[in-house]
């Protein structure tokens, strides 16, 4: 049911194309978001608890941990898709970019999946709210 509700979806089949992001990811973003509620992407990401909370005082910017707000479900899957984008990624693959490459260099693999998670967040919320495809970014070498 899920597959043929992607199929009838022009939402959901453009989302297909972002590395990380299945039929079952798509047609649950195209079915459960509005993108109209949101602002910007990183609110949307705010939204989905893929954005750390932020204890800042006079001046002082102080990121605490992932905040996990927001729905459970969405977030769980955005996670798993950008493991699976991790667990591939090697300079020359398809879906690493020269950003993902770098962090992964600088930070361990799971705080790279929720890194990768919240940009992937920002560029569905993008799509969807504007209605493009999806531009894929330089492949790193």
């Amino acid at each position: 049911q899920l597959l043929e509700q992607h199929k009838a979806n022009a939402v959901s089949r453009l989302l297909v194309a972002i590395p990380g992001v299945g039929p079952i990811t798509a047609i649950t973003m195209a079915l459960s978001v509005n993108p109209a509620n949101f602002e910007t992407g990183r609110h949307f990401a705010a939204w989905l608890g893929l954005t750390p909370r932020e204890h800042s005082t006079g001046g002082k910017h102080r990121m605490g941990k992932i905040s996990k707000a927001g729905n459970e479900r969405l977030r769980q899957l955005l996670v798993v898709g950008a493991m699976a984008v991790i667990r591939y990624a090697k300079p020359g693959s398809k879906s690493a970019t020269a950003w993902l490459l770098q962090l992964l260099e600088r930070r361990p693999r799971k705080v790279a999946a929720i890194a990768l998670a919240n940009k992937m967040a920002r560029i569905i919320w993008a799509m969807m709210a504007r209605g493009e495809a999806y531009r894929r970014q330089p492949v790193a070498v």
